[in-house]
């Protein structure tokens, strides 16, 4: 954790893609930045979100993904994954997005953050890297990096170091979310709804499992 640092940070506008799911436009290609980017409520001056339904907005200001992490999938997938690839805006050094507790906060340069949530992979990710079998092998990694919510605006660049301020003393971790989500696994997310720092989105998430009788499954087990 002393040597942490940001190797990269990305943006990307939005562009036309015919194989982008059912909106037909994306900003996942995102590429580093070599100048310091102002970081604001809302994600990175010059970042755009094509699906604003399902990324951005105050819980999902930036997407963070860590370095080790593109090299295991580049080892996996047989090229070079450049930082960015993956959609991300911060690609991490040394520290650890799938193992951070829900609520945990980082500093990255001058902006501060907080870990809300993991990523959920989707269509237009998996014809992004157009691997076969590439959300099933995302999911079994256990290697979703993390959405953040940015606590203090500030500047961030490449090179900038990395530290974890503080964590939550009772929380879930982003990969045990992850398992959750496709376990539905009501206990755990119930775990990660009463942390502070938890994405609003997975308040639906939960209520939805309720309303479908989930939690019964879970207790008849």
């Amino acid at each position: 954790m002393g040597n942490a640092r940001v190797v990269s940070v990305n943006a990307g506008r939005e562009t036309a893609a015919p194989w982008a799911g059912k909106i037909r436009r994306t900003a996942i290609d995102k590429r580093p930045v070599t100048e310091p980017v102002h970081a604001s409520w809302l994600g990175l001056a010059g970042d755009e979100q094509a699906d604003q339904e399902h990324h951005g907005g105050h819980d999902q200001a930036l997407y963070a993904y860590a370095r080790e992490d593109l090299d295991f999938w580049a080892g996996r997938v047989g090229r070079d994954l450049g930082c960015g690839m993956f959609g991300e805006n911060i690609t991490t050094s040394g520290l650890d997005p799938n193992g951070a507790l829900i609520g945990e906060v980082w500093q990255l340069g001058g902006v501060v953050v907080q870990v809300t949530s993991p990523r959920i992979p989707c269509i237009v990710f998996r014809n992004w890297i157009d691997e076969k079998g590439w959300i099933k092998a995302f999911r079994e990694a256990r290697r979703p990096g993390c959405y953040l919510r940015v606590l203090r605006p500030g500047l961030v660049a490449a090179g900038d170091p990395a530290q974890r301020l503080s964590r939550p003393e009772r929380s879930v971790t982003v990969a045990e979310v992850l398992d959750a989500y496709y376990a539905r696994d009501v206990a755990v997310v119930r775990r990660m709804t009463a942390v502070a720092g938890h994405s609003s989105r997975w308040d639906r998430v939960a209520e939805e499992w309720l309303a479908t009788g989930c939690l019964a499954e879970q207790a008849a087990r």
